[in-house]
């Protein structure tokens, strides 16, 4: 069995946990579980850009990177995140100059924004979408995402918690600084209020 499962880029979410923040939403290439991955308005911008193909008139930082290393003849050959630990998820770069790889750690929505431009493979470590995945079911044609594991370790469907309870779990994982599980309660809660 493959240690490593490919994703794809979702899309964005506005995060009202971390103010100024996004949640970056990964999904199984082939398969139902979703990762949110918290990150920065700069990083979401970069990644909104380069998935609404927009070219801006003058280069970001993450075209920039792209054309350095293209003008050396570096090719960005993959993304694979490796280690998620108090919330944060880690990732490295693999890169090939035709005659060694190199790997260089990154920070996972720089490594995704440089992603989409070389229209790079990102990968994720089983270990890591078990423990911080959640499974998308689609019931009536609502998104309705499942928790497999949390910090709470209580792994009850979302929409089967009432409102009091949802605020408590989002207390609870921004105590622990588990920000995805957060976006994910965020979510919640934000669909509930717009069917108001």
């Amino acid at each position: 069995m493959e240690n490593r499962i490919k994703l794809k880029v979702l899309g964005l979410t506005y995060s009202q946990i971390k103010k100024g923040a996004y949640a970056l939403v990964l999904a199984e290439e082939e398969g139902p579980r979703r990762i949110p991955v918290v990150i920065g308005v700069a990083e979401a911008q970069s990644i909104a850009i380069s998935l609404e193909g927009i070219i801006p008139p003058r280069p970001i930082t993450h075209d920039l990177f792209v054309s350095f290393a293209h003008g050396f003849g570096i090719r960005l050959k993959e993304v694979c995140i490796y280690r998620f630990e108090n919330g944060v998820f880690s990732s490295e770069m693999i890169f090939h100059d035709g005659t060694r790889e190199i790997r260089i750690d990154a920070r996972t929505s720089d490594a995704i924004a440089i992603a989409l431009r070389t229209r790079s493979d990102i990968y994720v470590m089983r270990d890591i979408i078990e423990e911080a995945g959640f499974i998308y079911e689609e019931n009536d044609d609502k998104e309705n995402p499942r928790n497999e594991k949390g910090p709470t370790g209580d792994d009850r469907n979302l929409s089967s918690c009432s409102r009091k309870e949802l605020k408590e779990r989002l207390e609870k994982a921004i105590a622990s600084e588990a920000y995805e599980e957060a976006a994910r309660i965020q979510e919640e809660l934000n669909k509930r209020d717009n069917n108001l």
